[in-house]
């Protein structure tokens, strides 16, 4: 039997909706979800199929096409709608990656800070998780170089650019380099691309414009604003994927249908979803010209994605109580750094600015006085 750390964000989610419960009013931070919702037109396919059709077990052709006309207008990239196996959401996705493609007792290498998941999930199949910190050095991404410095070299590596909890990305010549790195010695790419689309620093490349054998994560959940209808895909090389559609058929079947249709259509809105961006960039703005205010100095890029992630090691050396005092003292939730970083997360937290413009306004009028009491502390 394995033991994995539990996901400390679903805590103080839960405490959040408790307080919330009790006539709190509560800000949702803790989470990498769009507060938009589902483009509209999206949900008003749903409505209509609901009344057309009974649904079942499925897998949508025409959004399977559409997915490959996706990598040829975003990246200049081919690849053929047999290499696509769709899934529920992006968690799904790297279970079925991980089991389908590497063995237990097989080793992964990952950057700290990282998703939370990568290092439990890879742990809950008995693989081993090789966790490279990753730093303002680094600008929090794993490198090439680091990755050619292990010895032995690791079965797998994944990697996340834009990355969460940091929004950090790696440059295109940085991809290079890995891509490089993993044919020489073999190893191979587990690239999740959930926060493409969401970019402050310009368009990102995928992993497949250098490893065209990449398997690569992506989701509905994030660029599209998908969250709760639970629709991604994994990409195999194509001598993966007769392995990897039996390990789906067995494990996870097929994702919801309903949201296959809705799927199709929300690929299309790109004023609505161009939209959602320009209000995550306000947001962005904001904090950043804020964090002076909280005594925060000391944060990633946020070049991609929703998040900030700051250093409190001056306030705290326990973040999940430093989170859960906020909450209770202020209604802000969000996320403790350990959840992402095992060995120094617990002098970081992250913020996820996913919401509303006046929300994140609204935090930060209760956040300010409670940092700066904290410093004076």
């Amino acid at each position: 039997m394995t033991d994995i750390d539990p996901f400390r964000a679903i805590g103080i989610s839960r405490l959040a909706h408790a307080l919330k419960a009790e006539g709190r009013s509560v800000i949702h931070m803790e989470f990498g979800q769009p507060s938009t919702g589902a483009p509209p037109a999206a949900i008003a396919e749903a409505h209509r199929v609901l009344d057309l059709d009974g649904m079942g077990y499925w897998e949508s052709a025409p959004l399977k096409a559409r997915i490959v006309q996706l990598y040829r207008d975003r990246y200049d990239v081919a690849i053929t709608a047999d290499r696509l196996l769709l899934t529920c959401g992006a968690s799904p996705a790297l279970v079925l990656a991980l089991s389908s493609a590497f063995a237990p007792g097989d080793r992964i290498a990952m950057a700290r800070p990282g998703y939370v998941a990568y290092r439990n999930t890879v742990r809950a199949l008995n693989i081993e998780a090789v966790e490279i910190a990753c730093g303002p050095a680094e600008h929090y991404q794993l490198t090439a170089a680091a990755l050619d410095a292990l010895d032995p070299p690791p079965a797998g590596v994944i990697i996340a650019s834009p990355a969460n909890p940091t929004g950090s990305v790696i440059s295109a010549s940085e991809l290079s380099e890995i891509a490089a790195v993993c044919r020489r010695k073999r190893i191979r790419i587990l690239s999740d691309e959930i926060y493409h689309g969401l970019s402050y620093v310009g368009p990102q490349p995928s992993m497949l414009q250098f490893e065209p054998d990449a398997m690569v994560i992506n989701s509905f959940s994030k660029y599209w604003s998908m969250a709760g209808w639970r629709l991604g895909w994994l990409l195999v090389p194509a001598d993966h994927a007769e392995r990897a559609r039996a390990f789906i058929g067995n494990l996870f079947l097929t994702p919801p249908s309903l949201s296959q249709h809705a799927g199709l259509v929300a690929m299309d809105q790109h004023e609505v979803l161009e939209g959602h961006i320009e209000v995550y960039r306000a947001n962005r703005a904001r904090m950043l010209e804020a964090l002076p205010a909280l005594g925060l100095k000391s944060i990633a890029p946020p070049d991609g994605a929703f998040y900030i992630w700051a250093d409190i090691g001056h306030l705290t050396q326990d973040s999940v109580a430093f989170c859960e005092r906020l909450l209770r003292d202020t209604g802000v939730a969000t996320a403790p750094g350990v959840d992402f970083d095992p060995v120094d997360g617990h002098r970081f937290m992250r913020f996820s600015f996913a919401v509303s413009t006046p929300e994140i306004e609204d935090a930060l009028s209760r956040m300010i006085p409670w940092f700066a009491a904290r410093a004076a502390d």
